[in-house]
C-alpha cells in the first residue's frame, strides 16, 4: 500500500481577479504545506473564477490567465512551496483548433494545470462541455480529448473537470484503462436543493466504475445567480465515504488514502493517457489524520445558508457595504431583511416602511419589531403625502392607483440607493415572479432578489427554521411571529389580501412545481388533480408575466429550474397551453 495526503483547497474565487485568486491558492498551498500534503487541488477554473461566460471569447483574457499560471508557478516556488505538485482549475486555449475557419485563432478550453518546480508540468483539458440549464460551455469551450495522469509519490492520480464526472465514459472509462490508483474531479458546481444527495450516489457510482478511489472538490460561494455550495468529498473504489467537506464555507479539506502504488509502465499506456511523473519515491509509512466529516445541513437550513451566501457575495464582490429594502411587517420582506443581517451585520440593512392611508397598524408594528430585533437602520417615510398629487393630477383608480403606492415606494427607495450607496433589494418571491404578482418599477425595483427562486411556502418554512435556530441557541427568534401567522397581503386597498387575486399559495406552488419545474401541460396537471378553472388561471399569468421577469433583478438559483438562464421562452407569442390539446 502507498499512502497519501490529499489537501482539497474548497475556496471562494472572484471572477476576473487573477490576482487575488492567485493571492487564495498561494495561502491555500501554503496551508496544504503545513498540513503534510502531498497533492493540494483547486476547484474548477479557480484563477479565473467561473463561470467566465462569455469573458471566455476575449483574447486579452485568455492571454491573461495563461500569464497568471505562469506566475502562481514561479510564485509558489519562490514561496518555498515548489515541491509540493498543485492541481488548478484555469482558462487556457485549445491550440491548432477554430471556430471560423482562421487558424490564427484558437479556440479557449476549460483546463486543469499541474504545478511543479516553478513550471506547469501537465494540462488537462475537460472534455464534456455541458449546453443544458445554465451552462453555455458547448458554445464557448472546445473539448479536450485525452486524459491526464499524474504521478505522486508513486500514486498515478487522473484528473477530470465537473462535467466528465457526470457522462457515461470519457475520463471515467480512461481512467480504469490507466490503471490509476485516485480519480480526482475538480468542480465549478452550481447548488440546487437535495442535490448533494445526486452528488453522492454518482461520485459512488464513478468510483466503482474507474475502479479507484474518486475525490470530489467544489467551488463555494457566489457568482451572481448562481452559488456554489463546497461539499467537496472523497470515496473509496466500493463507494465508501472516506472524507467530506462543509457546506457553504470555505475549508481545506485534508484527507490522508491508502493506496496501491502504481505499477503502470508510462510507454504502454493508449495514446490518447498523458501521464506525468512528478515522484515515484513512495512516503513513509506515518501516522494518518482523522478523516473530516462534517454533518449534512437541514434541508431548509441549507437554503438560507444558500440564499444568505448568494447575496453576501454579490454584495461584497460587488463593492456594495450596505443594503436597503422596503419593510412591510410581511413575511417577504421580514425573511429578506433577516437573512441580511445575518450575512452582512443588521447595522448594514437599510430598512425602510412607508406607510400608506391602507397600512395596518399591526403591520407597522411587525416591521419595527423586525428591525429592533435585527439592528437594523429603521426609518419610517409615510407616502400618503407623495400619492396624493399623483391622483389628483392623474385621477387615477383601481389597479392604477394601487400600482402607484408600488412605485412611488421604489422612487424612494432607489433615490436613497443612490444618495447613500446602499444595493437595493427585491423582496419578490418564485410565486410572485411566476405570476407577475408584482408592481413593475414598483416593488420589483431593486439590484438583487435574494428570494427570487423560493415559492411562498418555504419563505414561510424558512421564517420558522430561523426563529427555531434561533431559540436552541438561546437567542431571542428575529422574526415577529405575527409575520408568519397573518394573512399576505400588499395593503393597496381595504382589507385586501393576496387570496384575492391568487389561489391559496399551496395549491398555486404546487402548480408552479409542475408547469414552470418540470414543464407539465395543462391534462398532466389536470390530471393530477387540479381544478380546470385554477389550472388555467395560473398558466395564463405565468405565461403573460414573461415580459416582467426579463426585467427582473438576478437572485441566487436554489431549485433545477430557476427563472433567467434555465428557462428562455419568447415574450412575443401567440402560443397558449390550451391551443395544442384542442387541436
Amino acid at each position: 500500500m502507498a499512502q497519501l495526503r490529499l489537501a482539497m483547497a474548497q475556496v471562494n474565487p472572484t471572477v476576473g481577479d487573477l490576482e487575488g485568486n492567485a493571492r487564495i491558492i498561494r495561502d491555500q498551498v501554503a496551508a496544504a504545506a503545513a498540513a503534510g500534503a502531498h497533492l493540494v487541488a483547486f476547484p474548477e477554473m479557480v484563477l479565473t473564477a467561473y463561470p467566465v461566460e462569455d469573458l471566455a471569447l476575449r483574447a486579452s483574457f485568455v492571454a491573461a490567465s495563461r500569464a497568471a499560471l505562469s506566475r502562481l508557478a514561479t510564485d509558489l516556488a519562490a514561496d518555498g512551496l515548489g515541491d509540493l505538485p498543485v492541481v488548478v482549475g484555469y482558462l487556457d486555449e485549445a491550440p491548432g483548433t477554430t471556430d471560423d475557419g482562421d487558424p490564427a485563432r484558437e479556440l479557449p478550453q476549460n483546463c486543469a494545470a499541474i504545478l511543479h518546480g516553478g513550471a506547469v508540468v501537465g494540462r488537462y483539458a475537460k472534455h464534456h462541455l455541458p449546453n443544458y440549464g445554465v451552462f453555455d460551455e458547448y458554445r464557448i469551450f472546445a473539448p479536450g480529448d485525452s486524459l491526464t495522469v499524474v504521478r505522486v509519490r508513486g500514486v498515478d492520480v487522473a484528473i477530470a473537470i465537473c462535467e466528465d464526472l457526470w457522462q457515461e465514459g470519457g475520463p471515467v472509462a480512461q481512467t480504469r484503462e490507466a490503471g490509476a490508483e485516485l480519480l480526482l474531479v475538480i468542480n465549478g458546481s452550481p447548488y440546487e436543493r437535495e442535490k448533494n444527495d445526486t452528488r453522492l450516489e454518482l461520485v459512488r457510482r464513478r468510483a466503482t466504475e474507474a475502479g479507484c478511489a474518486l475525490a470530489y472538490l467544489n467551488l463555494v460561494g457566489g457568482q451572481d445567480e448562481l452559488v456554489f455550495d463546497g461539499d467537496s468529498m472523497v470515496v473509496g473504489r466500493d463507494g465508501t465515504v472516506l472524507a467530506r467537506g462543509p457546506q457553504f464555507v470555505e475549508n481545506l479539506v485534508v484527507v490522508d488514502l491508502d493506496l496501491d502504488a502504481s505499477t503502470v509502465d508510462s510507454s504502454e499506456l493508449p495514446p490518447d493517457v498523458v501521464h506525468v511523473i512528478v515522484s515515484e519515491e513512495p512516503v513513509e509509512p506515518y501516522a494518518a489524520l482523522a478523516p473530516p466529516m462534517f454533518p449534512r445541513l437541514d434541508p431548509v437550513e441549507e437554503v438560507w445558508r444558500a440564499v444568505g451566501l448568494g447575496l453576501r457575495d454579490y454584495v461584497r464582490k460587488n463593492g456594495f457595504r450596505k443594503v436597503l429594502l422596503g419593510v412591510s411587517g410581511g413575511i417577504d420582506s421580514t425573511v429578506v431583511a433577516a437573512i441580511a443581517a445575518d450575512v452582512l451585520g443588521g447595522e448594514n440593512v437599510i430598512g425602510i416602511s412607508n406607510p400608506s392611508v391602507y397600512s395596518s397598524q399591526g403591520s407597522k408594528d411587525d416591521a419595527a419589531e423586525l428591525a429592533a430585533n435585527l439592528g437594523a437602520d429603521y426609518r419610517v417615510i409615510p407616502i400618503e403625502s407623495m400619492v396624493a398629487p399623483f391622483l389628483d393630477a392623474l385621477h387615477l383608480t383601481g389597479i392604477a392607483e394601487e400600482n402607484l403606492q408600488a412605485r412611488v415606494r421604489g422612487v424612494i427607495w432607489m433615490g436613497l440607493s443612490n444618495q447613500e450607496g446602499a444595493l437595493v433589494l427585491t423582496n419578490s418571491n418564485k410565486s410572485e415572479v411566476s405570476v407577475g404578482y408584482s408592481t413593475i418599477y414598483g416593488d420589483s425595483v431593486g439590484g438583487f432578489a435574494p428570494i427570487k427562486d423560493v415559492p411562498k411556502t418555504l419563505v414561510w418554512e424558512l421564517a420558522k427554521w430561523r426563529n427555531r435556530d434561533a431559540a436552541a441557541r438561546g437567542e431571542k427568534p428575529p422574526i415577529p411571529e405575527a409575520s408568519i401567522t397573518k394573512p399576505p397581503s400588499a395593503e393597496l386597498r381595504p382589507g385586501q389580501t393576496d387570496q384575492d387575486s391568487l389561489p391559496d399559495y399551496d395549491v398555486l406552488d404546487a402548480i408552479l412545481a409542475g408547469y414552470v419545474g418540470v414543464a407539465h401541460g395543462r391534462e398532466r396537471l389536470i390530471a393530477d388533480g387540479f381544478e380546470p378553472a385554477v389550472v388555467d388561471k395560473v398558466i395564463q399569468l405565468v405565461d403573460r408575466a414573461e415580459w416582467k421577469r426579463r426585467q427582473s433583478a438576478p437572485g441566487p438559483k436554489i431549485s433545477p429550474l430557476a427563472f433567467g438562464k434555465d428557462r428562455r421562452l419568447p415574450i412575443t407569442s401567440r402560443w397558449r397551453e390550451r391551443d395544442d390539446e384542442q387541436a
